[in-house]
This record gives C-alpha cells, structure tokens and sequence, in this order.
C-alpha cells in the first residue's frame, strides 16, 4: 500500500511530498493532547475493531515521555508494529512528536474537525473516550494519513521569525489607526499620542530586525539561497513570500503543483451548486496559511500595477464584467504557477519566454 509522507508546514494540513511503502499495522495509538497532559489508547482488529490496551494518561513534559515509551513497549507495542495518530494542537504536541520520531515511531498528526466529523455527535466527551476515537480513526482511515515529519531547524527558526514579523506588522497597524484616532479628537492626549508613537517606532524596528535574521539564515544554506534567489527573480514575488514558499516546500520543490497549492493556501474557486436551484457563484475557501495568502494578493496587485501583461489582462476582464477580486485571485493563481515552474525546472524569470506546445514539437520533428 502507498503511503504518503509529508515533510513540510509544521503541524497542519500541507502539501504531500514524496513516497514511500509501507504494510498495515497491527496496531493503532490514538492520543488526545492537552495542555497538562496527554491519554492515549491502543486499538487493533483480529475479527472486528476493538481496544486492545484501555486509555492511559500521561503528563505532557518531556520528563515523562520515557514513562510513556515503557507502556508502549510493555504492551507489545514497537516502531514496526504500529502507526501512532493525534490530533494538530498547536505546541502542545510539538515535543511529543519529536519525542516520538527520534525513537523511531511513525506518527501522523491530523486535523482535528476531520477526526471530529468522522463519528457522530453523541455519548459521552472526555479524554479516554477522544483517545478511543483517535485510535479508531487512525485504523479506518489509515490509507489517508499522511506521516509527520518534523523540519529543519533552520526551517522551523525561519518560520517563528515570519509568524512573529507578521504579529508584529498587525500591532504596528493597530497603533497607528489608535494615534491616527487620537490626532483627529476635539480634546488632544499628547502622552498617549507619544506613547503610540513610540511603540509605533520600536515596532518598526523590530520588524527590520526580524527581516535581517530570516535573511542571514536563508545565506547560511546554499540550497535555501538558491531557491530564494529563483523565487525573487518572479515579478512582484520579494523576500519574504519567497521564504513563506521556502518553508513550504522544504526539501522537495521540484514536486509542487500549482493546483494543490492553490487548494492548499485557499485561492482555488470552489462550485457551489446542485440541482437545477442551487447555483452559487464559485468561490475560494480562504482555508490555508493566511500570512503566505494575503502576501501572494499583494503580489498578485503589485504586478497587475506595474507589468503591462497583467495590468492588460486585469482591464480586460473588468470590460467582460468580472469582479475585481476574482481577477485578482486569478493573477496570484497564474503567479503561483509560475513559481512553481521556476522551481522545477530551476532556472530564473525570463521576461519574454514563450513555452512550446509538445504537440508541436512531436510534429515538427516528425516532419523534419
């Protein structure tokens, strides 16, 4: 059976890359994190699905996780017997999972709505009863998890910076629509207003701060610099979009397609329509990373802006009666699809490339 690895984007829902072979397990952990703690269960199938090692819980701290390996082992339960599944959490999974990975186990962490929508809504909702299910849904749903594996760690540094720089980029506008308010005002608040402007020039030099680091650790690796310096020769594709699809494709570029990626960052239009009532306009889930989205729109307006062909494009669509943002969401598809063909066949933008039809090249030389 084919199995699907998955060696980018942290803990979410990410592109799949890369495959490998593998059989079914006997076995199926299931474990639902909390902040404090973690409970995990065990499942397997000899005639019909059932628990085979009842709920246990744990403290989540590194400390015990050698107390968890032991009752895994204890029960018979090794790397090459079994597939263990959780749900993404956020950081309170993070150690655990490398925990886990640096002992050799293979651990898919999914979605939780999806675990969530595959049992219905009722009986009892605790701790041992999520692990159950997570544990049942790792069996059921086995030929779809994909397996984790976590980042590099200049990788996972690069992705903190651009969370941060991003956190940072919002509170910097939120003081400046607070002073830009107060100046405004009858009765004026010159300390608050200072205090605003402080804030205001501290965060802004912070974010150049964080754009310097993700800059010199992006130099430090070749392969990384390499890729980076394909993406930024794109027009309207700048550094930091660049190091978002840096972290996104990880070690496997020449992989991506631009259909997934569209569906994956939340830009691919979806029909909405069944019957002969229902007919909706087709629209963009805005699922995805919202900080590689919202980049790859004002990439995608830079260059309706500033390049002739786009600028034409976007014109012409206005006078069929398009709407703006379908317009725009279909430059930062063409734009995503050109990052995409750099990345493969890894070479930079060439302005005036014009691709050849295979068909006609078949032709050609048959003739010739």
């Amino acid at each position: 059976m084919e199995k699907v690895v998955s060696t980018t984007f942290g803990f979410h829902p990410r592109p799949k890359f890369g495959v490998i072979h593998m059989d079914k397990p006997r076995f199926f952990v299931g474990i639902d994190i909390a902040s404090a703690t973690f409970t995990s269960a065990v499942g397997s199938i000899t005639d019909k699905w059932h628990i085979v090692v009842k709920p246990a819980t744990f403290a989540n701290e590194y400390d015990s996780f050698p107390k968890y390996l032991k009752w895994l082992q204890d029960h018979g339960i090794h790397p090459d017997n079994c597939v263990i599944c959780m749900e993404a959490t956020g950081v309170y999974n993070e150690v655990l999972a490398h925990f886990l990975i640096a002992n050799s186990y293979r651990v898919s962490i999914e979605p939780p709505l999806k675990v969530k929508r595959a049992f219905k809504p009722e009986g009892h909702k605790s701790d041992p009863v999520d692990s159950c299910q997570i544990s049942e849904y790792a069996y059921r749903f086995w030929d779809q998890l994909s397996l984790w594996a976590p980042r590099k760690e200049i990788l996972e540094q690069i992705k903190v910076l651009l969370t941060t720089r991003e956190q940072f980029v919002v509170d910097r506008t939120g003081h400046q629509n607070s002073l830009l308010a107060l100046k405004r005002k009858a009765i004026r608040t010159p300390l608050a207003e200072k205090i605003h402007e402080k804030a205001i020039t501290e965060l802004k030099g912070h974010i150049l701060e964080l754009e310097a680091e993700i800059q010199r650790l992006i130099d430090q690796n070749p392969d990384f610099r390499n890729l980076v310096t394909l993406l930024i020769s794109i027009p309207g594709v700048g550094m930091l979009l660049a190091a978002q699809m840096l972290v996104l494709f990880q070690s496997s570029p020449k992989a991506c397609s631009p259909k997934h990626l569209a569906a994956f960052i939340g830009i691919c239009p979806y029909d909405d329509s069944s019957g002969s009532s229902l007919h909706h306009t087709p629209t963009s889930r805005h699922y995805g990373p919202s900080g590689l989205r919202k980049l790859l729109f004002l990439a995608a307006l830079s260059i309706r802006t500033h390049r002739k062909q786009f600028k034409q494009y976007f014109l012409r669509k206005l006078q069929e009666g398009k709407p703006k943002q379908l317009i725009i969401n279909n430059i930062a598809n063409k734009l995503l699809k050109i990052m995409c063909a750099i990345l493969r066949s890894n070479t930079p933008f060439i302005e005036n490339y014009r691709s050849v039809n295979p068909a006609l090249l078949v032709q050609g030389l048959t003739l010739s």
